[in-house]
């Protein structure tokens, strides 16, 4: 059973900064791309930012400059690094894997953890 457990939200005021972990853990043979997702109250779910297996990175857009996602493919593990935050950065955020299982492979999604930039 495959597992994505996330930490680092929480309250941070506009233009400060926040590290996000999610670590994964299960019967996991190799990842194919660990990364973050955001969901703000009323709005559909969106790519903040993945990580390859090969060190690709796809960023959006809006987050471009200030938040940089990286991973340790030794622990498991992906983090985001989000800088000069902005109240619109207020959301939650989702850790998103996909993994190879020994048998099989799928999309992964941690519980989610808030993040909210105010003064």
């Amino acid at each position: 059973q495959v597992q994505l457990v996330e930490s680092g939200g929480g309250l941070v005021q506009p233009g400060g900064s926040l590290r996000l972990s999610c670590a994964a853990s299960g019967s996991i043979l190799a990842i194919n791309r660990m990364g973050w997702y955001r969901q703000a109250p009323g709005k559909q779910r969106e790519l903040v930012a993945t990580v390859a297996s090969d060190g690709r990175i796809d960023n959006a857009e809006s987050v471009k400059g200030r938040f940089t996602a990286s991973m340790d493919n030794a622990k498991q593990t992906v983090y985001l690094q989000m800088n000069s935050l902005k109240p619109e950065d207020t959301a939650v955020y989702y850790c998103y894997a996909h993994l190879y299982e020994y048998s099989s492979s799928g999309d992964y999604w941690g519980q989610g953890t808030q993040v909210t930039v105010s003064s």
